[in-house]
């Protein structure tokens, strides 16, 4: 997947490295939400958020918006099951094989965080996913049998 970053998201993963040493993969600047989404390379999770979250707050701090991260995998769907966490995943499937992918969480109280206020986790997910896969996601639902 081809994905173009300008010069404000280069800064802001150029800011993240020297305050993290951690590595920044991509940077996406979601202005409805007033936040910036980081992918983080795989394996690099620990670094960028630091000791009690501290690096975040840290980034928060310096960029004035709300900071969020997502660890990269190559594989879609452990992707997109990173990009929910911390909301537990049963399964994502498509109903056809050019139709989008639909979510199902395991707890009913998952669905709630995996949608996110106002929509904000399923955009973010929807998002990513489109960029880095070229996949189109669906609905999100609770997996019937699958937990409380």
């Amino acid at each position: 997947m081809e994905r173009s970053i300008g010069f404000k998201e280069r800064r802001y993963i150029e800011e993240l490295r020297i305050l993290t040493k951690a590595t920044a993969l991509d940077c996406v600047i979601d202005e409805r939400f007033e936040r910036v989404i980081y992918v983080i390379k795989k394996g690099d999770m620990g670094l960028a958020i630091g000791k009690k979250g501290e690096n975040i707050r840290r980034l928060q701090n310096v960029l004035g918006k709300r900071v969020e991260m997502v660890e990269y995998a190559e594989d879609p769907i452990e992707f997109i099951t990173n990009v929910f966490k911390p909301a537990e995943i049963a399964k994502i499937e498509r109903s056809d094989e050019d139709g989008p992918m639909n979510v199902y969480v395991r707890k009913k109280g998952d669905l709630g965080l995996a949608i996110g206020k106002g929509g904000a986790n399923i955009e973010k997910a929807r998002m990513l996913a489109r960029r880095f896969s070229g996949v189109e996601l669906g609905e999100i639902q609770f997996e019937e049998g699958g937990g409380q």
